[in-house]
């Protein structure tokens, strides 16, 4: 069943209000782009010399050499996990330019419906 306009208006005015009231949820939910190969590639191998590291130094009953191993291996961790520059900075779209339509526009959608289920919890008291 297709929506009707005023179903599809107020679905759009509330993706408005998410992208500039949301932005750090718009990111987060809103995909991550593609994944920076490179990064992964790079944080795996890390991850495997860190690995050979820690074993080295158990083997070799060298302490340091056990903490350096266990720091490349974390650092590798981290480096294939965090997303890269570009992927995060084009996560985030940018939301239409709000709309100039006086008072009425600047307040929020969920500002108004929060208004709105305020006075009906008021009445119904």
């Amino acid at each position: 069943m297709p929506l009707s306009e005023q179903e599809q208006r107020l679905l759009e005015e509330m993706e408005r209000n998410l992208y500039r009231n949301d932005a750090d949820f718009v990111a987060a939910v809103g995909g991550r782009g593609r994944p920076n190969y490179r990064s992964i590639v790079l944080g795996i191998l890390l991850a495997l010399l860190g690995v050979g590291g820690l074993i080295a130094g158990v083997a070799l009953q060298l302490l340091i050499v056990g903490i350096i191993g266990f720091a490349l291996m974390f650092a590798g961790v981290l480096i294939a996990i965090t997303p890269g520059k570009r992927s995060a900075a084009g996560a985030s779209p940018a939301g239409p330019p709000p709309s100039s339509s006086g008072t009425r526009g600047q307040r929020g959608f969920m500002d108004r419906l929060n208004d709105r289920w305020d006075r009906r919890q008021e009445g119904g008291e």
